[in-house]
């Protein structure tokens, strides 16, 4: 799904304040990430994460960040140093647990 600038922009807004959720360790983009990253954009759509130091020994975070979105099937909406933002709009078709 293709984003308009303007409705990155306003996402990239409500991110600013926001915590990193999710930590990118040494490993980088293991089964585990790529699957909590998952959980946690089919609750809140939108997902912080901080990419540590030692897992950019093979990639800059912006790589990782696009490498990620990928998996998820997410928009990489931003990337600021070790720190990026995904989201993924809710389903309409999913039932309501």
């Amino acid at each position: 799904m293709k984003l308009s600038s303007r409705a990155k922009h306003n996402i990239k807004q409500g991110a600013r304040a926001e915590k990193a959720t999710v930590w990118v360790g040494k490993d980088g983009s293991t089964a585990q990430i790529v699957s909590e990253i998952r959980r946690q954009l089919d609750q809140r759509e939108i997902v912080k994460a901080k990419v540590q130091q030692t897992a950019l020994k093979d990639f800059e975070a912006k790589q990782l960040a696009a490498r990620i979105a990928e998996q998820t099937d997410s928009n990489l909406i931003d990337v600021r140093g070790h720190t990026f933002v995904l989201y993924k709009p809710k389903s309409k078709n999913k039932a309501p647990k």
